[in-house]
């Protein structure tokens, strides 16, 4: 008798042992899940509810692929030149911040052009372009994010998340790609405008050029 107590107990530790180990597992798994795109992150808004193009306008470039939403993404499809999305929503022109994970399906140039105001005038953060790993503003007194002194060459993964935030205040344009700041850009008296490509992006609009892009979790602080 004392045998079989001594089974079970040993099958009812061992059992609490698995159910908790399958609870740490399960809040380690959520922990690393994003954010909500419907959530306030920080003070701020999100432009995107994961579930509709509500607040959106696909971009008519005319050379873009088909653009829907899939399990919480925006999904720019592969065209003959731009895709995107343009915010139809009121976006201040300066003092914000914006943030957006983007990742890189199929393609290889940009999948993260993101076109935004700098006070009276726009200007895009490039994640991508030129063959795949140029990252810089387009356009700096006239010349591309890969011929100015914001470029920098960074090496990006398809199926691979990104989280990038850019920051516009009087002074600055600042932005992020996961922990690396990869602009520090100080306005001054720089001539900052966009290429015509993207001209139907303004104010807010993110495209991708050649290239599958996903983006999700959008959000909108003011600073």
């Amino acid at each position: 008798m004392w045998k079989w107590v001594f089974i079970l107990l040993i099958l009812s530790a061992c059992n609490t042992g698995t159910k908790k180990e399958n609870q740490q597992k399960k809040e380690k798994q959520d922990a690393t899940l994003p954010v909500k795109s419907q959530e306030v992150v920080q003070g701020g808004i999100s432009l995107f509810d994961g579930k509709t193009l509500d607040g959106w306008e696909i971009t008519q470039f005319g050379t873009q692929g088909p653009v829907l939403v899939s399990e919480g993404n925006i999904v720019l499809n592969f065209g003959d030149g731009c895709t995107g999305v343009t915010c139809t929503k009121p976006f201040p022109k300066v003092n914000y911040e914006v943030s957006l994970d983007a990742m890189r399906v199929s393609g290889s140039d940009f999948f993260c052009g993101m076109t935004f105001p700098v006070k009276d005038t726009y200007c895009s953060f490039i994640v991508g372009g030129w063959g795949g790993p140029v990252v810089g503003l387009s356009t700096i007194d006239g010349n591309d994010a890969s011929d100015n002194a914001t470029k920098v060459l960074m090496n990006f993964e398809h199926n691979t998340w990104y989280h990038v935030r850019l920051q516009v205040t009087d002074a600055k344009i600042m932005a992020w790609i996961d922990d690396k700041q990869v602009v520090d850009f100080t306005i001054d008296d720089h001539k900052i405008d966009i290429r015509p490509e993207v001209s139907l992006s303004c104010p807010f609009g993110i495209a991708s050029w050649n290239t599958t892009a996903y983006l999700r979790n959008i959000h909108l602080k003011k600073l």
